[in-house]
């Protein structure tokens, strides 16, 4: 009864005197004292579920309200409470003077700041255990005055027990005492006869101080029972005569004079009613009490005929042991199903009717029927069959006959359909359950049962096997069936064992649940010897089941499949060393002693026989000798004391309590703590869901804002100027941290003003984001000399910011510059008019004596030859016939996109492929782009991708190229693949249709041979398929040495270069594959126009060597910054640094002997022998020295940086 929000809802209370449920009062926030008043409920007696108070405002006791509560009886509980008085802000005392019994539940009072009289309630009168009462948060003992009747006056004192070890009275409020043990009988004597009217209580007098309970009419036996017993037995049994719950309404109990064998489903337990025995106990035919089963205790299901489709439905039957009916199992799928159908169906002994199992596709097994011993055949399939087996694909076995026993007294098997199992199988379950002989061939159909499984099966015998901590090696003999050929592999099945009783059905089933771990072995390679296998990643000291069988082909004449398997062995695990100890923990508890506590390791791998403890003596801190510790406070060390140390003088140590810090909570409080706030977090969770109800609101349409704040694009702080030379000055200033999106640039406007102050003129410049976080400003050059002020601000993707504060600086002209610093700079410019002649004369006195000196070119990276413009021609087609339909993907310059072309007359339109360049390409790369398209001009090759076209004039430059509709070779064979998302449904290609794929990429590569044209990257992802499915070569015409930077992984610094850093790194291939150590050569960022030059130079001279002792150019990564040079990976370093680590005085001496006459003439000869390479393709070494030739991997000595052009 749920009574909440007004307070004239509690007149649905009046006339009740047993409330069947539970009663929720709560939720009154207006109320006040005097709306409860004139309240009053006398005729409740008895609360079958919970009473629950939470929230009510004004009620300041249930004295008046519930007078005669007598029980709570908690036959449904409040999350385990059956009496809850939770943030009652008003209760003073509960007054529940009435109450004689809580029959089961605790008790929550919790969150009252009024309430008292808490600490003379004896809870143990009422209930049996009182452990799991939880009263906290109330007012405090101290500030109540709690005081029982009879201590101030002469009346009667209240009933004395002893609680937590401290003995009071005991009362419900200052005028109600708590009711004793006999004056509690008397009371629910009283409410079960007069009230009730369940039967008559007497006084016995041969025992005295006990009350009996005669059930009513007036029986010749009596019921003797002290204590809680009374109401239980009282409710549930007279001796002779039985109550009988009708229709479950306490109203209705009557007394039928039956004996107790026909009686009604209830059974008594610990005294008290229940419907069923609890698990583990039964109650035979003559008698309603329970008992201890003898084994596994019975549990009829009744079910007609069940069909069972999922493990929900097998739920249903968990437990049952007789099933009252026929059983039907048609699995089609499911997950885990052997454990889950064991748990459901393993308690079943005896089906009364048929088992019938059909088109259950994931079952392998029927072992999960653990239990079943007798189908006994009361109703049967079409009359005639008792088990019935149709259509299970993946059925592989019965039962284990060896530990399973079945009966199948009357009725016929009938198996059919199932090509995993062995007629084997089923002759010995005919043999098993006594039904030979019953049924014919057609019933047991040997063509339909068995044929696609190794049902004549050899056996496998292990010759070795080796075990170590983590690893088992197994050896085994070679099967030889009829023909060789049918052998294809082994299979070997391991699995955790703690005990030798597996076999190989434990946890299999047909939809990837399998708790064995499979390993496939291939063939030996030579037919004489033994297959084998090594099982890694074991756990030490661990016991295995191990078991192999071999794969065949289905090829016997007689159309079964000849196997073979060996038997599950055990084998157990090396031990290893165990896991470090957990929790190390030291004290001292006296001046010479240690304590030293840990906690087992988590992994011992093994029997640990014992623990060895080392210990050192540590040297003091160094500060207790060098502090002045009459100007510092003085903090000695201290240790850990035993817990159970103590102080009896504590006058020291309570003068300095102030001062020291609270001890830490142990882990068992902390843990404690943890658990208590999780209980109390779950109780109000489950709290609030159950007593609020929601209101669902009509969900409103959806609306998406997107706020811009309009000062988050402004300049933060001030802008600051410098001097940077003549003329020019360097503004800087902050960029805005929070943006509306990205900051795109920057705007800067000056003013010059007139001496008197007029506008002169006025500027603005726009300054790149790039540019602007260079120099976190930006210079303004060629400023003429006068006052100047300056504005600036940020335009991001939302729009331009507010200007910001204004700037003001100075040019200084010439005519006032002080004399003073002319001065200083006339000898400056007197050098530099004497030094420059002498230079020029030196340098040319140096060349005319030196005419045979190298000649270094120097060629502009940036420098656009001519030819290299693109020209339009008679391939160029209009932008306006031109549309694009959708994406295609990304290609080597940018999107790929598929589109119409209609022709010049606007004639029939054609579908085609375009190929655009990106926006942000380079001017070089766009001109590649273009070079691409010329070079494709010239083909004419069917099995060669067609130029169609080209648009370059505007923007994007456009290449329209022969639409291929089925995409690259690579994702076309992908997509035939069976279990592609992306399958159109077509079979893999034969062998017929391959070898025309590489008929038609043959022809192409033959002709763009011809046509002198080096494909530099055949590969199926760069050959396209057409409609009609032929194959045309796609060209790519990248640069070869050019490698993507995201390819390029640095890992750490090697040293210093010649132009900069150098690094060792990681390069992955184009297609992912297996990545390579390379060295990575960076050019410095502070390194000159002309050095940055030289650097790619000598990168492009080296494209030329193929020498095995010069070091190898791999690639280049010209694009962004820094500039990379892919190189050769030496990983022992130069030579120079190489032969001084191998003196025996070295600190970095690998342990390896100076190198031999012997080996010192083969470094030689490998030098001379790159050296003279050099020289044969006229190449000089500018400065060749053990410093420059470096040493691989394997000590091969290659020559090193510095080469040019001869």
């Amino acid at each position: 009864m749920d009574i909440r929000n007004n307070v004239t809802e509690l007149r649905r209370l009046e006339n009740c005197t047993v409330i069947e449920g539970d009663l929720q009062i709560l939720l009154m926030f207006t109320t006040q004292t005097e709306d409860f008043r004139h309240l009053r409920f006398p005729r409740l007696r008895m609360i079958t579920d919970y009473l629950l108070l939470f929230r009510v405002y004004g009620l300041e006791s249930l004295q008046d309200l519930f007078p005669n509560l007598a029980v709570i009886r908690g036959t449904r509980l409040f999350f385990h409470y059956s009496l809850v008085i939770f943030e009652m802000p008003h209760l003073r005392v509960m007054g529940l003077g009435g109450l004689a019994q809580v029959m089961r539940g605790a008790v929550r009072i919790e969150r009252n700041e009024e309430l008292c009289h808490l600490s003379t309630i004896d809870w143990g009168l009422l209930m049996e255990s009182t452990e799991n009462n939880y009263i906290v948060g109330n007012k405090q003992v101290e500030e109540c005055g709690d005081v029982c009747p009879g201590i101030l006056d002469q009346e009667k004192p209240c009933v004395e027990t002893t609680v937590g070890g401290q003995q009071g009275y005991r009362c419900w409020t200052s005028t109600h005492c708590q009711k004793g043990r006999e004056t509690r009988i008397k009371l629910l004597c009283n409410l079960l006869s007069t009230v009730l009217q369940f039967c008559s209580c007497i006084k016995m007098g041969n025992h005295p101080g006990v009350v009996g309970c005669v059930v009513t009419p007036a029986s010749s036996r009596w019921l003797p029972s002290p204590g809680f017993d009374l109401v239980k037995q009282c409710l549930c049994l007279g001796v002779s005569r039985k109550f009988v719950p009708v229709k479950s309404q306490f109203s209705a109990f009557s007394c039928r004079d039956r004996p107790p064998q026909k009686a009604s489903k209830f059974v008594i337990h610990d005294g008290e009613c229940l419907s069923e025995c609890p698990p583990g106990l039964t109650r035979n035919e003559s008698s309603i009490f329970c008992h201890q089963c003898q084994g596994l205790c019975p549990k009829e299901c009744k079910v007609g005929t069940m069909t069972i489709t999922t493990l929900s439905s097998a739920e249903e039957l968990r437990g049952c042991t007789l099933l009252e009916g026929n059983l039907i199992l048609n699995l089609r799928r499911g997950n885990n199903l052997a454990a889950e159908l064991q748990a459901s169906l393993g308690n079943i002994e005896v089906i009364t009717g048929f088992l019938k199992i059909k088109h259950s596709f994931a079952l392998v097994s029927l072992s999960f029927f653990k239990s079943l011993r007798l189908i006994r055949g009361d109703s049967m399939v079409d009359g005639n069959y008792t088990l019935y087996v149709l259509d299970n694909q993946n059925l592989q076995r019965l039962w284990d006959w060896s530990r399973h026993n079945l009966s199948i007294p009357v009725g016929k098997i009938y198996f059919a359909f199932n090509p995993k199992l062995c007629l084997s199988q089923i002759y010995r379950l005919e043999q098993a359950t006594g039904t030979r002989g019953r049924q014919n061939t057609a019933e047991i159909n040997p063509r339909t049962n068995g044929d696609r499984m190794s049902c004549k099966s050899g056996v496998l015998r292990f010759v070795s096997n080796v075990t170590e901590s983590s690893r088992i090696f197994l050896r085994w003999e070679r099967y030889e069936p009829l023909d060789h050929r049918d052998l294809l592999s082994f299979i070997v099945y391991y699995r955790e064992s703690a005990f030798q009783n597996v076999t190989e059905w434990v946890g299999q089933d047909a939809c990837g649940s399998n708790s064995w771990n499979v390993v496939d072995v291939d063939l030996p390679l030579s037919s004489g010897q033994d297959p084998w296998v090594q099982l890694g990643g074991l756990t030490p000291w661990t016991q295995y089941a191990i078991f192999i069988r071999a794969i065949t082909l289905s090829t016997a004449e007689d159309g079964h499949n000849h196997g073979a398997k060996s038997s599950v062995v055990y084998i157990r695990t090396r031990p290893a060393a165990p896991s470090v100890p957990l929790d190390v923990l030291s004290m001292s508890n006296c001046s010479s002693q240690l304590v030293v506590r840990w906690k087992p390791p988590t992994h011992p791998n093994g029997n640990i026989t014992y623990y060895l403890v080392r210990w050192q003596r540590q040297a003091e801190d160094s500060e207790l000798y060098i502090s002045d510790y009459c100007n510092k406070g003085l903090r000695l060390p201290t240790s850990t004391a035993d817990s159970q140390f103590d102080h009896e003088d504590g006058g020291p140590e309570q003068d300095q309590e102030e001062r020291c810090c609270s001890c830490p909570k142990t882990q068992a409080e902390l843990a404690l703590e943890a658990e208590e706030f999780s209980f109390q977090k779950k109780f109000e969770n489950f709290l609030h869901n159950s007593i609020f109800m929601p209101k669902y609101a009509a969900r409103s349409d959806p609306s998406i804002i997107r706020l811009l704040d309009f000062y988050a694009d402004n300049i933060p702080g001030n802008v600051t100027w410098e001097l940077a030379g003549k003329n020019t000055i360097l503004l800087q200033w902050g960029a805005p941290p929070s943006p509306n999106g990205l900051i795109l640039k920057y705007q800067i406007r000056y003013t010059k003003y007139k001496r008197e102050q007029e506008e002169e003129f006025e500027a603005v410049e726009c300054v790149p984001r790039p540019l602007y976080e260079l120099h976190q400003g930006h210079y303004i050059k060629r400023l003429q000399p006068g006052n100047y002020s300056a504005i600036v601000r940020a335009t991001s993707l939302s729009g331009n910011g507010s200007w910001s504060e204004p700037v003001e600086f100075y040019i200084i002209g010439p005519e006032e510059t002080l004399p003073l610093s002319a001065l200083l700079l006339m000898p400056v410019a007197l050098v530099v008019f004497i030094g420059l002649p002498m230079i020029f004369m030196y340098l040319y006195y140096t060349k005319r004596n030196n005419p045979g000196s190298t000649l270094y070119a120097s060629v502009n990276p940036e420098y656009l030859n001519a030819s290299d413009i693109y020209v339009p021609d008679e391939w160029e087609v209009e932008r306006d016939t031109v549309t694009v339909i959708r994406e295609l993907g990304q290609g080597s310059f940018g999107m790929v996109y598929e589109g119409v072309v209609r022709g010049p007359d606007k004639g029939q339109p054609r579908r085609v492929a375009l190929k655009a360049v990106n926006e942000s390409a380079t001017v070089r790369e766009r001109i590649e782009f273009l070079q691409e398209a010329s070079v494709m001009k010239a083909f004419h090759c069917h099995h060669v991708v067609q130029l169609l076209g080209v648009v370059s004039k505007g923007q994007p430059t456009l290449v329209i190229m022969e639409l291929m509709t089925r995409g690259d070779l690579k994702s076309y064979l992908r997509s035939l693949r069976p279990s592609a998302e992306n399958n159109p449904g077509l079979p893999p290609p034969s062998l017929k249709q391959m070898i025309q794929m590489a008929g038609e990429i043959a022809d192409g590569m033959t002709y763009l041979n011809a046509n002198k044209f080096v494909h530099r990257d055949l590969a199926a992802r760069n050959c396209m398929v057409s409609e009609d499915y032929t194959v045309k070569i796609g060209v790519y015409v990248p640069d070869e040495w050019e490698v993507e930077r995201d390819t390029v992984t640095v890992i750490r610094e090697l040293g210093q270069g010649s132009f900069g850093m150098v690094y060792e790194g990681v390069v992955r291939g184009p297609d992912k594959g297996q990545p390579r150590r390379v060295a990575l050569k960076a050019v410095n960022e502070s390194a000159t126009v002309r050095e940055r030059i030289e650097f790619l130079q000598e990168a492009s001279v080296m494209k030329a060597f193929h020498c095995h002792h010069v070091v190898q150019l791999l690639g280049v990564v010209s694009k962004g910054q820094p500039t990379l040079v892919i190189m050769e990976l030496m990983t022992r370093g130069d030579l120079k640094s190489y032969l001084r680590s191998l003196r025996p005085s070295a600190e970095n001496n690998p342990g390896l002997p100076p190198p031999s006459l012997k080996q010192m003439i083969q470094m030689a000869g490998e030098i001379a022998d790159g050296m003279t390479y050099l020289n044969a393709n006229k190449f000089v070494h500018r400065d060749l020295a053990a410093r420059n030739c470096m040493v691989s991997e394997d000590y091969t000595v290659k020559i090193g940086d510095r080469l040019s052009l001869a």
